[in-house]
């Protein structure tokens, strides 16, 4: 700690920049994530955030799936094929003199990891509902996740212009399936299906929208006081107001403190698609989220921001400049100031290395960065050496926590289709390996040639498939296997366990020993036919 405070104390951090100038910079960051349910709109959202903060001229996906031209933060091949977000996407710009660090995730429970790993490098969530379908499975399990983590959470109700469920029937839903208790910070003048605009609980004022080019472009807006919306709107008007009493006299009023600490959701009525809302959102976001400050580190000591540069990594991507056939590493920074050029050490092997080239990212495009702040996301190009969760720093040494691993329930033999491609196959699995993509498990039996390839959601297989023959021109054959169970094996000797039919055991690239076990049944037998293994379920599940 005295390392620390002297950190915090120091007059000069980086080039002339003094301490109070880091945190006045930390407290302009906001770095968050979309997260939901697929096809709540999560794509929609980060496409019309953008256009709000005037990065973009035109939203995307605004015309449906099958027309709409393919989304900024939407860039891989198959993710504009299918409309799904696959891969996670980092967007910044500002707005209101606030940096923000927009981190859009895929909904699909099948890459629950790729959300974990966002969800580690963010200090807020914006959780998307579809009004018609309330709360679904995938929503839930990420509010849990956020709940584990002590993350805020801003709730938006989102598709108001299309017919869907009550609104006080949707705050009722919130409440009692996640445990927070939900504030209105806008509530919506006319029935799902006739979103005419929102009434602000607080003041009264009522914003009316309208759409524009079909949703492309921002949505006019006008502002009214009481006394005019209620001539302007009739019924409608004095619905909403009436309710939103009713919903306030029930919950309270806005508290920041319960927000911060997880206890209240603030809610938002919206429809993305046509940019309703949206403005709403991002100065909520400025006036309410939490900036960029302390992390905690793997002892548990609170890292200051305006301590010496550390940073963590949370996710790799590969595939983003097929020109140069690069990988870029996407580092959350923690504290003090990154600087081009700067030569970090790598905690995991205490060596050294250069950040030559490091760039913002904007979905697949990308700019040279000189230096950036706590709360930023820099790109690190053809850093190999990094892991996703390790971390680096300069100075005071420092390890944050570790983003676990998820524990595979779908298990396939990878082979390659085309022999002559051995080379490119074995280059590309190491590559999916290496951003997290698949798990890959190996053993000398099976050998190089036919690792396991091990998954959350069968659709990661989908993936492999696709960039192992888009990327690497190696075309895979995937081979099922019956396991549907594994575990770690911590002792003693893994080997035993390859004597229990419908068992194997395999291994991570780290050297972990993973055993894998058709069915529960399997599992069950290891205390009666290998008694002196050990073994533990592997960490990081959703349910």
């Amino acid at each position: 700690m005295a390392a620390q405070q002297s950190a915090r104390t120091s007059p000069s951090v980086l080039d002339g920049l003094t301490a109070d100038d880091v945190v006045a910079e930390a407290t302009r960051r906001r770095t968050f994530a979309v997260i939901s349910h697929p096809d709540a709109g999560k794509s929609t959202l980060t496409e019309a955030l953008a256009l709000h903060a005037h990065v973009i001229a035109e939203a995307g996906a605004t015309h449906g799936k099958a027309s709409r031209r393919a989304t900024v933060s939407d860039w891989l091949q198959m993710e504009q094929e299918r409309g799904i977000s696959i891969s996670s996407a980092a967007l910044q710009f500002t707005y209101r003199d606030t940096v923000f660090n927009l981190l859009d995730t895929p909904g699909h429970a099948d890459f629950s990891e790729d959300t974990y790993r966002v969800l580690a490098a963010v200090d807020c969530a914006v959780m998307l509902i579809d009004a018609a379908k309330g709360l679904e499975t995938q929503t839930l399990k990420l509010f849990d996740v956020c709940r584990r983590r002590g993350l805020p959470v801003i709730t938006v109700i989102n598709k108001w212009d299309r017919p869907g469920k009550d609104a006080l029937e949707l705050m009722d839903e919130v409440q009692q399936r996640t445990g927070r208790v939900p504030v209105p910070l806008s509530w919506p003048v006319g029935l799902s299906g006739d979103f005419r605009g929102t009434v602000e609980p607080r003041t009264g004022a009522y914003t009316r929208y309208r759409r524009v080019a079909s949703g492309a472009a921002l949505a006019e807006v006008d502002v009214f006081g009481p006394d005019e919306a209620a001539q302007l709107e009739g019924a409608a008007w004095t619905e909403a107001v009436e309710t939103a009493e009713l919903v306030a006299e029930g919950n309270g009023a806005f508290e920041r403190e319960a927000f911060l600490a997880a206890e209240s959701t603030p809610v938002l009525f919206a429809a993305a698609a046509l940019n309703f809302g949206v403005a709403a959102l991002l100065d909520v976001l400025v006036d309410l989220a939490p900036p960029a400050g302390p992390r905690v580190d793997a002892d548990d000591a609170l890292r200051p921001v305006e301590a010496p540069f550390s940073g963590f990594v949370f996710k790799l991507q590969a595939g983003m400049d097929r020109a140069h056939r690069d990988h870029v590493a996407f580092l959350r920074v923690c504290s003090g100031v990154f600087h081009r050029g700067m030569v970090l050490t790598h905690a995991a092997t205490g060596k050294p290395f250069a950040t030559k080239y490091a760039h913002h990212v904007f979905g697949r495009d990308r700019e040279t960065i000189e230096t950036a702040f706590p709360g930023d996301v820099v790109g690190l190009v053809n850093a190999s050496a990094l892991r996703a969760g390790d971390s680096v720093y300069t100075g005071t040494p420092v390890t944050f926590p570790p983003i676990p691993h998820f524990s595979p329930e779908h298990f396939r033999v990878a082979r390659a289709a085309d022999a002559g491609r051995a080379k490119q196959f074995r280059r590309g699995i190491t590559q999916l390996e290496h951003e997290g993509v698949i798990q890959v498990l190996r053993s000398e039996t099976r050998g190089d040639q036919a690792p396991v390839l091990a998954a959350v959601g069968p659709m990661q297989f989908e993936v492999v498939a696709d960039r192992m023959d888009r990327e690497f021109g190696a075309q895979v054959r995937l081979e099922p296997l019956p396991y549907t169970l594994a575990r770690r094996v911590i002792a003693p000797d893994p080997d035993v366990l390859n004597r229990i039919p419908g068992t194997e055991v395999l291994r991570r690239a780290d050297g972990e020993p993973i055993a894998v076990f058709t069915d529960k049944w399997k599992l069950g037998r290891v205390a009666t036919h290998a008694p002196e293994a050990a073994l533990e379920p592997i960490g990081g599940a959703l349910d």
